[in-house]
């Protein structure tokens, strides 16, 4: 007995002893954004995974998206993929639950979060229900559990449930067959969310099972061995379990439970958890030191947590070999580069995508090599692709300016003449009110819903294209996605100042109100006149001169963030985080306060980023103010934390703001670094006085991606007051075009 207890005190300490030896992964706190709306996962990964391991709570409407929310105490296993901050829910696959006492069909615990740890890497809790401690860690392919029972053992089983999943997935076809009494494999096909989903797996027992029992809501196994069925579970009892530790390793692939096996032996050959444990924290730590930051406790803790959130997805969606099934359903070997899914592009080509640029370059081409590939297999580029299937979901084709900017920026590991081929196709489709813009026209809102948002959308992802093509010498396509570009002014009201749904006759829709936003059923997407009105990040100076100057132009937006935040009665969820009629809950509005440096008032910028940054980023679970959308929230605290942010997401440009840090170290390629030093900082001292770039005085309001990448140091001279000077004159503004 004395020596069960200093093993389990061992094991114990040593997990402890990974968690204290932390740098920056110690200022990680996965609970933020898991109340409310932020709908983040909360479990153990790696960077970039295919494992996303935690619990899933009982299932209580929209908040649960991700499969847990932080109101909970309720957990009904642990499953091994989960979305974070989607505003729909699907995944949660392979569910594990340990147990005890009687086999039943309701294996639903409750638990506190006093008994709960989660860190980068690692989770913890305690089952009220069982007093079972689980813990969970992973690598890339491979959920590792570890479950220490009670020493007073009535049955103890684990029970593999391929029936569960979270509001929009259902199971069509399951699997589950015992290879020996330590192995067993399966899949579970799901359609949901994601139309056709086929996923595989592996488990390996750190110890023999007893015996199986294999269930169906419409069969039952003759020998005991293996199920096929719609909704298997499957039972897997012990007659005791040594030393009470039970060790369970489970390994995904989106090709066979062959590959499952192997990506078991590929990355966790051994049993030593507390190994995985530290593997995992290394992983995070190597990513978030990156960039390495000066600043107070709480503000180290939030920046760091929004840089994890940023990691979280896309995931890799190919086996340790490279194998991978693509949206075609074929399986793909060596293709030569690591396959991604879970592209919430809608959301993430405004920030997400320019920070990997820098922070992620190894990375940029394997993404834009599976676009590439999704477009070849389903014949447009992704929308939002998640599980090798096409959801379709929200607007635009913004694969385009991810696919633009990383051109534009030197990438060579793709073949830019199918990239472009690709924009051009998602382009000239005939769906969505595209076939308007193809004709230079505005989209009218009664013919199309969501026109506005749409028709602004579009011309982000033309003018994209457009400079492409410039860049290729492609000059007719030039001159003609130029003019589509600009199309965005045909949905401007000179007369109220808005951007307003027209009809096909060419009169204003009517009767029109800014604030109304109702759920996709008017001319806004998640958003209302007053928001959308601003959705021209890749012409602001266009956008001014239809307002008639930087004068009536400020004033305008000096009213959205200063009127009242009351919004009609059907608004969308999504719409949340007001200041004023601003939403930082939603993406198409996180341009909108680095709008005033291009009419010379870059300290209206800086103060509206500290009023966000300060108000609606929080260390608490309730910290985001709206869905995560797989990064997009946290890249614009990343970004605005560091002093600035990419107002156009393609033009190799990053306008100022009010920096959160003393000081930032960015490590690139190349043993290059960008070291950023913020003198007299202070909550009070928020407006940049002046800036030196390589020690040289640098009055621009923009930094330019090529300054940042070379490496370098910027220094930036805070106060208390608006700079009379700093960034004012038109010749230091931030510019549509390209910056040489």
């Amino acid at each position: 007995m004395k020596l069960k207890h200093l093993l389990c005190l061992g094991i114990l300490f040593s997990v402890e002893q990974v968690l204290a030896q932390k740098q920056l992964t110690k200022y990680v706190d996965p609970y933020i954004g898991s109340a409310a709306h932020g709908h983040v996962f909360v479990g153990a990964n790696v960077p970039f995974g295919a494992v996303q391991l935690g619990p899933t709570n009982v299932f209580e409407g929209w908040d649960w998206c991700s499969g847990y929310n932080y109101a909970s105490n309720t957990i009904i296993g642990f499953t091994h993929t989960h979305l974070s901050g989607t505003g729909i829910g699907d995944l949660n696959d392979i569910l594990v639950m340990p147990a005890t006492g009687p086999s039943q069909l309701d294996y639903v615990s409750t638990f506190s979060h006093d008994k709960e740890v989660v860190k980068a890497g690692y989770y913890r809790v305690v089952l009220d229900k069982y007093k079972i401690k689980a813990e969970l860690t992973s690598s890339e392919r491979v959920g590792f559990h570890r479950y220490t029972f009670p020493k007073q053992q009535e049955n103890p089983h684990v029970m593999l449930d391929l029936n569960a999943g979270v509001g929009w997935d259902s199971p069509v076809d399951t699997y589950v067959k015992q290879v020996d009494a330590t192995t067993l494999v399966g899949y579970r096909h799901s359609k949901g969310w994601a139309n056709d989903q086929r996923l595989y797996f592996a488990v390996k027992l750190s110890q023999p099972l007893n015996s199986l029992s294999l269930s169906d809501s419409s069969s039952r196994s003759a020998n005991g061995k293996e199920l096929k069925g719609k909704r298997v579970k499957a039972v897997l009892s012990f007659k005791s379990i040594s030393q009470e530790v039970l060790k369970l390793k489970v390994g995904l692939s989106p090709v066979s439970y062959e590959n499952a096996l192997a990506n078991i032996t590929a990355e966790i050959p051994g049993w030593d958890f507390d190994k995985v444990v530290a593997t995992a924290d290394n992983k995070w730590e190597k990513e978030l030191s990156k960039v390495k930051i000066n600043a107070d406790e709480e503000t180290k803790k939030t920046f760091y947590t929004a840089m994890y959130h940023t990691m979280i997805a896309p995931s890799v969606f190919d086996d340790a070999n490279g194998d991978y099934r693509g949206t075609d359903k074929k399986i793909y070997r060596k293709p030569g580069f690591t396959n991604y899914t879970t592209f919430s592009l809608w959301d993430t080509y405004r920030a997400f995508h320019p920070l990997f640029t820098f922070l992620h370059q190894d990375k940029v081409s394997d993404v834009v090599n599976s676009f590439l590939a999704i477009y070849k297999q389903q014949g447009k580029l992704p929308v939002w692709h998640l599980m090798g299937s096409e959801t379709n979901t929200m607007i635009g084709y913004h694969a385009v300016p991810i696919i633009v900017d990383a051109y534009l920026k030197g990438f060579k590991g793709f073949d830019a003449n199918l990239a472009y081929e690709a924009m051009k196709h998602s382009a000239m489709q005939k769906v969505e009110g595209i076939e308007y813009a193809q004709k230079s026209q505005y989209i009218p809102s009664d013919k199309v819903i969501e026109s506005v948002a749409k028709g602004l959308e579009y011309a982000i992802d033309d003018w994209c294209i457009a400079q492409m093509a410039k860049k290729m010498n492609k000059t007719e396509d030039y001159k003609y996605f130029s003019k589509r570009a600009k199309l965005y002014s045909e949905y401007f009201d000179k007369q109220s100042r808005f951007m307003r749904g027209k009809l096909e006759n060419g009169n204003w829709r009517t009767p029109f109100n800014p604030i109304a936003s109702k759920h996709r059923e008017d001319d806004y997407t998640e958003g209302n006149a007053w928001q959308y009105t601003w959705l021209v990040p890749q012409d602001p100076e266009g956008l001014i001169g239809l307002f008639g100057g930087d004068a009536p132009f400020t004033k305008k937006l000096d009213t959205l963030f200063s009127m009242s935040s009351a919004m009609d009665a059907g608004s969308s969820p999504d719409i949340s985080g007001l200041v004023g009629q601003y939403a930082q809950g939603n993406e198409p509005n996180h341009h909108i306060p680095y709008l005033y440096a291009y009419a010379g008032q870059p300290w209206k910028t800086a103060s509206l980023v500290r009023q966000i940054t300060d108000s609606l980023y929080t260390n608490k679970p309730d910290g985001l103010c709206g869905n995560e959308d797989l990064g997009q929230m946290s890249s614009w605290y990343v970004f605005s934390a560091m002093g600035f942010y990419p107002v156009n997401p393609a033009n190799g440009t990053y306008v100022f703001g009010s920096p959160l840090i003393n000081d930032a170290v960015i490590s690139l390629s190349g043993n290059k670094k960008f070291h950023i030093q913020v003198q007299g900082n202070s909550k009070e001292n928020k407006y940049i006085q002046k800036a030196l770039l390589n020690g040289k005085p640098y009055t621009k309001s923009y930094l330019r991606h090529k300054d940042l990448v070379a490496g370098g140091e910027l220094t930036l001279f805070m106060g208390n007051k608006p700079s009379a000077t700093w960034g004012v004159n038109p010749a230091d503004r931030p510019r549509s075009v390209a910056i040489e």
